[in-house]
């Protein structure tokens, strides 16, 4: 599975509570809302690669959230 864009980080914690160090280091609030409605566009693919790498998924895999 691949964390995308149109997830929350709630959601994504609760399936993956690894994330969590990375949605602090991102000043990323947990909230129902998804990653690219509380993330700056600039930073976005940045923290999704992250977010990947750390649940060990593909990060070349397509990121969008479609």
């Amino acid at each position: 599975m691949v964390i995308h864009s149109n997830m929350s980080s709630k959601a994504i914690i609760e399936i993956w509570g690894n994330t969590l160090d990375v949605f602090k280091n991102y000043s990323v609030p947990i909230s129902g809302n998804p990653l690219n409605r509380l993330v700056h566009e600039e930073t976005l693919p940045q923290l999704l690669k992250e977010l990947n790498q750390t649940i060990g998924s593909p990060v070349t895999a397509r990121m969008e959230g479609n």
